[in-house]
């Protein structure tokens, strides 16, 4: 060993296995020194701790002690100390290089999240650096000795370093070493882990010592029961997949078909990309033996079976999801995919599970191995060791996954912690959150403790540093908001207005949430990782603090607020002539909601305008007549305004799309009263196109500046197979619908109306929707120039920046926009490749939380239908036809936005027949399908089905002890409802009016165009065209790839 003043080198041996299995000794050079950083605030010597601002944590002053587990802790039992509650843990660097090691990628990656995230304020410390806190292996003695030693030995460094102001607990399972270092050193405690829990946070988490013993269960012996094929080398995995040869993809279980199917896309390399069709399409894994074990979500390497094996996917539905190995299913052999089998794991994507007790599980006192259910059916069952199956068995209970051998039919797990009884609200919610990975903590009080403070006693005021940073638009501007009914986060203003030369000037106007969350916050690390506010049909979790969201950040009327705006000078053609970007001082006067701004547009009195808008009580009658003026001509010139922007973009291919969105009515005790679809109104178009027209801008902006990490959203072309449905739909009625592209797309779907039945063009608005790849969020430093588009908008170029205090993406391209406007900060700014990790977890976190608003959705409509008796009129409804299944029918009822199936073959092969009165029987039998329609024979008559066809179906609630409870609807009338029916003849008269508005603004913009000379056109004008208009269709790249698609599509002459 060499030595000097401040550094000692040594030589450390590492004995690893190389991926090919042979042992391999590595030397390493290691210097050691004393100033090696403690990183505790309580530190009294010279150590450089780096500030908490640059990402790292620092131990916390206010816990009564600082912990250390050692390596076995670490490596058995991070779960425990992944809990929220236990902070300032001290993660040494052997114990790191333990869990890397002799754990998992995944184990060791969870680790190091545990310390990035500064909310546990945990550190790592380089103990195997520091001179005084290491210890040199010695002969003889074993690997766990030297880490239990190495692990006490800097335990009781940091408490000398830190002059004995905190306790220092070691946690161990070795009783070995608690009954040597013990009593060693005062104030340094080494505890078990069990005893460690029990004394400091038994009373804190009564149920971390229900996790502990779930977690010692699951280590014990596994039950060998059923062989999988063994996996292949990783080396040859990667081979593999750079060759071609093998595919590596994620595997999605198919919900309605979970022991039969999984599909993985194809992920396509640029350097060879390939014009074979085959290469975009999924890839078929059937059966749970070709799965090999892999789960939902996790990343596989597939290999491709040869074609003669190749199976086409079900085209059966499916009355019970949970399917067992060996139940085949029929396949349908016209629409044969590529197949494969699942031989290696690249990553594993296991989580947190929902689950329950089978209801007559049982298990001796002594405890053994029982299998759960998960609530989502696309995980299999999951084998568990727990003495409390009595306890749990009426609970919704929490496991994870901890392996899954070869030899085992099932995968192993372990108990976690219970949500609550069956069927009670409060644990179906906590279900639904956690199936969807969506965290709902409280915020803490170092989070709160950054944002500013709004009391009556202490008031939030405009600070009068910003007056002088900022366009103060207080006096100057009528600025407004118009919202859904109860909004509290109010992102978004408006203002509209006429300038003295003749042209008009729009305005949007953004909550600037960046003022209150700096990058790099505790806030904006929350914000971050929650990514957007979750809306349930009861209840919403909010991505930032209320003090932002629903109150500092909240653009309210009737007090001032930080904005950012992006303002533009239209013409009379509503052409931009000039726009401009930067942060202002608002105040808007006043808050309306959907139906009354759309009102006062039709010229609702003034009377019930003033009953409804509070912002105009108590004022003279002079003045209410002078400000309902105002206001009304505001609300319908900004209507106006966006008519035209809307037409604009109508022309270039624009879709307008349909999806279905339930109203759940709740009385004030939170019991539901109604499910009522949402009306749509012009209105909302109206605010919809200005968002659209603001994010568009900013987008163009961004990429300007930053070509390389500016953020946008975009939307992929869709696939052609996946519109055959919405084709056959179409031809059912005689209408003819196109994809070749989304102008004729548009076009098309707006030409597809039966005078006699108005749902038909929102049923197959609703099915376009449904074949629409979905949109993302990236970094343009990550996709070529040419995918930046946004398909359904027609747009190049689209962000999102108009909703910060609800989304993170918005927060981002606000720090983007100002960096771009100002020129400052472009340093502080994430890089391409930070940029891109980014979208994916925000794509992640926005996805979970649109399928929890939906689980929610459908969870409150079959407690509506639980309260209601099966003979009631509200459970009979109109139904149309949607898709056609070899034993059945797919459905829309309208009323309550329902999606389901509707059997004609029940599991026992027999078929249904209605007779005039309603009745319905299950007799023998057959059913004979073609594109279009579906025919039941049976020996009571044949009765004939076709696609967009109304029937009657009573809607009844289906409970399921073990899964989400869900609807069933059966097949009462081959008529339709006559009294829904009646109901929905409304919308043809709407729908034909918004039709005719839009046509009408294009036939004029048209024609205004066409007098407009380029004299009368300002030079300020054409350069803005130029920089930011849209490009001309001979110079778009967008649509020349348009026209090669369509080119590809066309058979060769």
């Amino acid at each position: 060993m060499v030595h000097d003043r401040k550094l000692e080198k040594s030589n450390k041996i590492l004995r690893i296995k190389s991926v090919h299995g042979r042992n391999i000794s590595v030397v390493r050079e290691v210097y050691r020194r004393e100033d090696v950083p403690c990183q505790s605030q309580l530190c009294l010597s010279d150590c450089q701790n780096v500030s908490g601002e640059s990402g790292l944590s620092l131990l916390p002053a206010d816990t009564n002690h600082y912990l250390v587990p050692d390596c076995q802790v670490a490596r058995e039992f991070l779960e425990i100390l992944e809990n929220p509650v236990v902070t300032g843990i001290i993660f040494l660097q052997t114990v790191v290089h333990s869990v890397q090691h002799e754990g998992s990628r995944r184990l060791y990656n969870r680790l190091r999240n545990l310390v990035k995230d500064k909310r546990k304020a945990s550190i790592i410390f380089h103990n195997e650096f520091q001179k005084y806190a290491y210890c040199e292996r010695e002969q003889e003695e074993s690997l766990t000795e030297w880490q239990t030693r190495s692990t006490y030995t800097a335990a009781e460094w940091f408490f000398h370093h830190l002059a004995g102001q905190k306790p220092i607990i070691m946690v161990t399972n070795d009783k070995q070493a608690i009954e040597t270092y013990g009593n060693k050193t005062l104030n340094v405690f080494v505890l078990s882990l069990e005893e460690y829990l029990r004394k400091f946070w038994q009373a804190h988490i009564p149920e971390v010592m229900e996790l502990y013993d779930s977690l010692t269960a699951s280590l014990e012996t596994k039950v060998k029961e059923k062989d999988y094929r063994g996996y292949l080398p990783v080396d040859i995995l990667e081979a593999g997949v750079k060759s071609g040869r093998f595919v590596l993809g994620h595997i999605n279980v198919n919900k309605n078909n979970a022991g039969q199917e999984a599909f993985v896309k194809q992920k396509r390399s640029l350097e060879t990309d390939m014009p074979d069709k085959e290469d975009d399409r999924d890839i078929l894994i059937h059966g749970m033996s070709c799965r090999n074990r892999a789960i939902h979500g996790d990343l596989v390497v597939v290999e491709m079976l040869p074609r003669s094996e190749w199976r086409g996917r079900s085209n059966v539905i499916k009355e019970s999801q949970e399917v067992e190995e060996g139940e085949d299913d029929s396949a349908s052999d016209c629409n044969v995919m590529p197949t494969g089998r699942v031989v290696g794991i690249q990553q594993r994507n296991w989580r947190e599970y929902v689950a329950s007790f089978s209801p007559d599980e049982k298990v001796s006192e002594k405890g053994g191995k029982v299998l759960v259910i998960p609530w989502d059916y696309r995980i299999p069952k999951i084998r568990i060791s727990t003495k409390q199956v009595e306890k749990l068995k009426d609970q919704r209970i929490v496991v994870r996954i901890d392996s899954w051998d070869i030899d085992s039919q099932y995968p192993n797990g372990h108990f976690v912690k219970t949500l609550g009884p069956i069927g009670d609200l409060e644990a179906e919610i906590s279900a639904i959150l956690l199936e969807n990975t969506i965290h709902a903590s409280q915020f803490s009080e170092a989070q709160k403790k950054e944002l500013p403070v709004d009391t009556p006693e202490n008031p939030w005021g405009i600070e009068e540093a910003e007056l002088s940073k900022r366009c103060d638009l207080r006096s100057s501007h009528l600025i407004f908001s118009i919202d859904p009914k109860g909004c509290e986060d109010v992102d978004d203003t408006l203002s509209v207005r006429n300038l003295e030369n003749g042209n008009l000037e729009l305005g949007v106007h953004i909550a600037d949430v960046t003022h209150f969350v700096r990058s790099g916050s505790l806030t904006d690390t929350e914000a971050m990782s929650r990514s957007t506010t979750v809306y349930l049909a009861d209840r919403r979790y909010d991505m930032l603090p209320g003090i932002l969201s629903a109150n500092l950040c909240s653009l309210i009327s009737g007090v001032d607020r930080y904005a950012m705006s992006v303002m533009w000078e239209l013409d009379k053609n509503f052409e931009v002539v000039d726009v401009w970007y930067g942060k202002t001082i608002i105040r808007s006067s006043y808050k309306l909601f959907y139906e009354m701004a759309q009102a006062i547009n039709d010229g609702i009195a003034t009377s019930e305008i003033v009953k409804n808008v509070p912002e105009l009580q108590n004022l003279s009658e002079g003045e209410i007549s002078n400000r309902v003026e105002e206001l009304r001509s505001a609300v319908s010139l900004l209507m106006k305004v966006a008519r035209h922007l809307k037409a604009r973009r109508v022309c270039g291919g624009a879709l307008e799309l349909t999806s279905v969105e339930v109203q759940v009515e709740l009385t004030e005790t939170k019991s539901i009263e109604n499910l009522t679809p949402k009306d749509h109104l012009e209105v909302h178009d109206t605010i919809a196109e200005c968002m659209i027209f603001a994010n568009h801008w900013v987008a163009k902006k961004i990429v300007e500046s930053f070509p390389n990490q500016a953020l946008l959203r975009h939307h992929p072309l869709p696939k052609s197979e996946q519109f055959e449905n919405l084709k056959n739909c179409a031809k059912s009625k005689g209408l003819e619908v196109k994809t070749t592209s989304n102008k004729e797309l548009a076009e098309t779907l707006d030409n597809c109306v039966d005078p006699g039945d108005p749902i038909v063009n929102r049923i197959l608005r609703m099915l376009a929707t449904q074949a629409m790849s979905v949109a993302s969020y990236f970094s343009t430093g990550s996709l070529p120039r040419d995918q930046f588009f946004h398909y359904g908008l027609a747009l190049d170029y689209y962000t999102h920046f108009t909703s910060p205090i609800r989304r993170y993406a918005d927060v981002l391209v606000h720090r983007q926009l100002m960096a771009a406007v100002s020129g400052e900060d472009t340093d502080m700014l994430p890089g391409n490749q930070e940029l891109d990790e980014l979208s994916e977890h925000i794509n992640h976190q926005h996805r979970a939380a649109q399928n929890a608003q939906r689980d929610s959705q459908e969870l409150f409509q079959y407690l509506y239908f639980k309260q209601k008796h099966s003979e009631d009129e509200c459970c009979l409804a109109d139904a149309i036809i949607f898709q056609l299944r070899a034993n059945g029918l797919m459905v829309f009822v309208p009323r309550y936005g329902i999606k389901g199936p509707v059997y004609l073959r029940n599991k026992e092969g027999q078929v249904i027949f209605v007779s005039g009165s309603g009745q319905s029987e299950w007799t023998s039998g057959s059913i004979t399908k073609s594109d279009r329609s579906i025919c039941v024979n049976s020996e009571l008559g044949s009765q004939s089905f076709c696609l967009l066809d109304h029937i009657t179906v009573r809607v009844t609630p289906q409970s399921s002890r073990s899964h989400a409870s869900s609807l069933k609807l059966e097949l009462m009338s081959t008529e339709g409802y006559a009294l829904d029916q009646e109901l929905s003849a409304t919308e043809k008269s709407a729908k034909s009016q918004k039709q005719a508005i839009i046509k009408e603004v294009m036939a004029v913009a048209e024609e205004k165009r066409s007098q407009t000379t380029t004299e009368d056109q300002s030079a300020r004008y054409q350069a803005l065209k130029a920089e930011f208009g849209q490009t001309p269709d001979n110079k778009s790249l967008y649509l020349v790839f348009e026209k090669f698609s369509e080119l590809a599509k066309k058979p060769l002459s």
